[in-house]
């Protein structure tokens, strides 16, 4: 077997396999770090292969993010020594997590990730893939004073709170590890442009859930709420062509489809799709956050800091997908085949 010239984390989480897929249809060999490692290859191999993707080329390895040397094993060490691209997609995507649950995957796995690929003699780029809300300071500071960090966690939550602490501590160590950087900060990841295949039921899609099943009275946020989306196929080839297309220090991405319309014009359209009654009611955040949950409908309060009004730099984006070949697909079809893929499967996963 060819040895792998790309390693991916997190090769089993909703991003990580769509980007296997699209490493290993290029031709690339992939290894797949795995948490669980054997117990987990022939499940990635068989959605791989109903994909059309040939395995052949897919080596799998039994990693740990939360150890250092990401607690690989002597043979699966030299399996991937040679790895000249590391992909870290591995992160804990949970709300309501404790923030010791949080900071072990997200902050401490990252930094593990990255001093694991520091070592990489053939290294040519790690690629850390960040939240699209976090990561927009120009100087980032790690680590925290202990005040700082207790206000972040407090403010954002666990899980938003840890993103932003990873994406500092990869962006502040890199340089001082002369690590070639790219931090991708991709919005809501939807279903396949094709297919509308997903694969991950949280926030914008729990959202549609409530619409579908009559249970979204009013809408959080305002006429100018902006929670933009992105296809899962067209942030798989531009995580896969990243390596090629940037040659910065670190350099930064925020990947998302501008042509999103606003949250109330985005639910009007999965409602007429849907052929239910959209929420014609809006209520503020900051008064949704003062109401009990029961009232509001709210399955978790951390949701509500996505619920803004703020716009994107996109620019260095828009130039890899250029050099790329990237285009999006029209983000009114992307939707609706996405709705309509998480009504017929019941909005759970395989």
């Amino acid at each position: 077997m060819t040895p792998p010239t790309s390693l991916v984390l997190g090769a089993t989480g909703f991003i990580g396999r769509w980007l296997a897929l699209e490493l290993l249809t290029q031709g690339h060999p992939v290894a797949a770090g795995l948490r669980g490692g054997a117990a987990r290859d022939g499940e990635l191999r068989r959605w791989l292969r109903l994909h059309g993707a040939d395995t052949r080329a897919l080596t799998t390895v039994a990693i740990d993010l939360t150890r250092p040397g990401l607690g690989l094993a002597p043979d699966d060490e030299r399996h991937v020594s040679g790895v000249r691209d590391v992909f870290n997609l591995a992160a804990l995507y949970r709300f309501g997590l404790s923030r010791a649950e949080a900071r072990a995957a997200n902050v401490e796995g990252a930094v593990h990730a990255l001093r694991w690929a520091a070592e990489r003699p053939e290294l040519r780029r790690m690629v850390h893939l960040s939240g699209y809300r976090v990561g927009r300071t120009p100087s980032p500071a790690f680590p925290l004073p202990a005040r700082e960090a207790d206000r972040l966690y407090r403010k954002l939550g666990a899980y938003e709170a840890s993103k932003a602490e990873g994406d500092a501590a990869v962006r502040v160590l890199a340089l001082g590890l002369g690590v070639p950087l790219t931090v991708v900060s991709p919005s809501t990841v939807i279903g396949h442009s094709v297919t509308g295949e997903a694969g991950q039921y949280v926030g914008l899609a729990s959202l549609v859930k409530q619409l579908a099943e009559g249970q979204l009275p009013a809408l959080a946020g305002s006429r100018r709420t902006f929670v933009p989306v992105v296809a899962i196929d067209y942030l798989a080839r531009f995580l896969a062509a990243v390596p090629t297309h940037d040659d910065g220090a670190v350099s930064t991405h925020t990947v998302l489809d501008p042509a999103t319309p606003a949250l109330p014009e985005l639910i009007a359209l999965l409602a007429r799709n849907m052929r239910v009654n959209r929420p014609r009611l809006l209520v503020p955040v900051r008064l949704v956050r003062r109401l009990p949950r029961a009232l509001t409908g709210v399955e978790e309060p951390e949701t509500l800091s996505f619920l803004s009004t703020d716009r994107y730099d996109t620019a260095s984006a828009e130039r890899i997908a250029l050099a790329a070949g990237l285009v999006h697909p029209p983000v009114a079809e992307l939707l609706c085949r996405w709705a309509d893929r998480l009504l017929a499967d019941g909005f759970t996963g395989p």
